[in-house]
């Protein structure tokens, strides 16, 4: 097949080899095509090298069948963006295939050559590492996205079978996976109408009857935490379904629908879809080498754990910052390094200025578990400073409180250092772990077990880790413990996850960051959704 106005040696079987696979025409005129393939590709540098370094050869509009799959493979992941929750729209398919369609010359080959190029670079940074930049949506989002270099993806594609390749793009996690298939029973359900009626009660309890049970057992139903049931009482039944639903979305499992668990029964399907979506995009931030071993922080499920090849072996409850702008913890990976036992509390400049200085303005003794320490690191008497002559700028001191079990940072910390100052430790405030949220800290990760915690990390390279912590407890003096294969560490913000064998897990957006993420993907045209039952 000749297209019009091509010339015999700048053929290109356009559409129909595309989609049905016929053999593509010879290459262009060499010099047309190249020239042509540079000017397009100048604004893509990846695009650029990859091509000067092949000397220009064609990878989607060559003769041959490779070029053929290629073609194929493309036109099928940008067709089945949608699944992973990207834009329907954002790769312009049909403005492709009219490209294709109207191939003019040799010049205009080249035209297609490159953009295909860019079409497979944008999708392939999309679904590898998201549609977002996470610092661009909330001040919390500090997290480094693993981008992928696009020549080295370029290479990749013209050496490697074109499906495979695409097929390898998107995160190749059992989590990824498992939200996909959360995206597509939400979307079922969400064509169905939803989950049905509200409930309207503040609270509902074993024992009670009327309609409002009814509308309660009726959501647990379409949620699939309860059989189909008749019954118009809140029943022993209706009660365990409850206890289920309340473990799955972090509240405390009394069975008794409270003001706090029926809020939770009546977000609606959108919502929990905007919640999976969000889930995936935040899974792309991430999509790299977690390591074999590594600490996972998921703040809004206010748990640590440590998990050793993808299962998790040790698990603790933990405090988080507060919700206000200073004290938010921030979302970042980093690598444990070392642990400190009987620590020193270096108070923030920050807590120090906004917390402390006011007080001691009011009074010089105020607050006398704590340490001045001059920039030469001696300790200044109260009785020789006038506090009242300082503001936050001028505050020369530091302040330090020694170790001791009412540290603020307890009896020990677990150090991964970075910019943020964010850390995890023990606290005295042992009570807070009761509490099911649990939002208290000035930003870093206090710790339920941090014994514990500390001997499972040293059970790697210690014969008894507890007795060489404990032995080193009892000395009250400030020890560091390296850790002799420093551990990464992953704070993270899912408010959607899921379990290798159980349902899906929701969680509250305790700092309201993915209403952000979920405002900023529908911007960029990701379509959630559209029913609220």
């Amino acid at each position: 097949m000749t297209l019009p106005g091509v010339g015999r040696t700048g053929v290109f079987a356009a559409v129909f080899a595309l989609v049905f696979g016929a053999a593509a025409p010879v290459a262009a005129e060499v010099t047309l095509f190249k020239q042509s393939v540079a000017e397009a590709a100048y604004e893509t540098p990846a695009i650029g090298a990859f091509y000067r370094e092949t000397g220009y050869q064609p990878i989607w509009t060559g003769p041959d069948a490779d070029d053929a799959a290629r073609r194929q493979a493309l036109i099928r992941a940008l067709s089945d963006a949608a699944s992973h929750g990207l834009p329907e729209g954002r790769y312009d398919i049909d403005a492709l295939k009219a490209m294709l369609a109207n191939v003019r010359g040799d010049r205009a080959l080249g035209q297609v050559e490159a953009e295909m190029s860019r079409l497979f670079l944008a999708y392939a940074r999309d679904v590898q590492t998201g549609i977002l930049t996470p610092s661009e949506v909330d001040a919390g989002l500090v997290r480094d996205v693993p981008l992928r270099d696009g020549t080295a993806l370029l290479r990749r594609l013209a050496s490697e079978p074109a499906r495979q390749v695409m097929d390898s793009l998107p995160p190749q996690t059992p989590e990824y996976a498992r939200l996909m298939k959360e995206k597509h029973r939400l979307e079922r359900q969400l064509a169905r109408g939803g989950w049905g009626q509200t409930v309207r009660s503040r609270k509902l309890e074993p024992g009670d009857t009327g309609p409002e049970v009814i509308a309660l057992r009726n959501r647990l139903i379409a949620m699939g935490y309860l059989d189909r049931s008749a019954t118009a009482s809140f029943d022993a039944r209706l009660m365990a379904a409850v206890e289920a639903f309340q473990a799955d979305h972090g509240l405390t499992a009394d069975g008794v629908a409270g003001a706090g668990t029926i809020a939770e029964v009546n977000r609606s399907a959108d919502t929990r879809l905007g919640q999976v979506l969000v889930a995936m995009e935040r899974e792309r931030w991430i999509n790299q080498d977690l390591g074999a071993r590594h600490i996972w922080v998921n703040l809004t499920d206010f748990h640590v754990r440590i998990v050793d090849e993808a299962k998790t072996t040790f698990v603790t409850r933990s405090v988080i910052g507060m919700d206000d702008p200073d004290r938010r913890s921030p979302e970042f990976s980093d690598v444990m390094e070392h642990m400190i036992i009987n620590p020193t509390w270096h108070v923030p400049r920050s807590i120090a200025t906004k917390e402390y200085l006011p007080r001691l303005q009011q009074n010089p003794y105020a607050v006398g578990h704590l340490t001045l320490v001059d920039r030469r690191g001696r300790v200044v008497p109260r009785d020789a400073v006038d506090f009242t002559q300082f503001s936050a700028r001028s505050f020369p001191f530091n302040i330090k409180q020694r170790p001791s079990r009412s540290n603020a940072l307890g009896l020990v910390k677990f150090m991964f250092p970075n910019r943020y100052n964010i850390y995890l430790h023990d606290t005295p405030a042992k009570d807070l772990f009761a509490r099911e949220q649990r939002d208290f800290s000035h930003g870093c990760i206090r710790l339920h077990k941090p014994f514990e915690f500390a001997y499972a990390l040293l059970a790697v390279q210690l014969d008894d880790p507890r007795g060489l912590f404990q032995t080193t407890l009892a000395t009250g003096r400030e020890t560091q413990i390296d850790l002799e294969k420093p551990v990464p560490v992953h704070i993270v913000y899912r408010t959607a996850f899921t379990q290798a064998k159980g349902r899906m897990q929701y969680r509250r957006d305790i700092y309201g960051r993915d209403a952000k993420i979920r405002a900023a993907l529908e911007r960029e045209g990701v379509t959630v959704g559209g029913f609220q039952s």
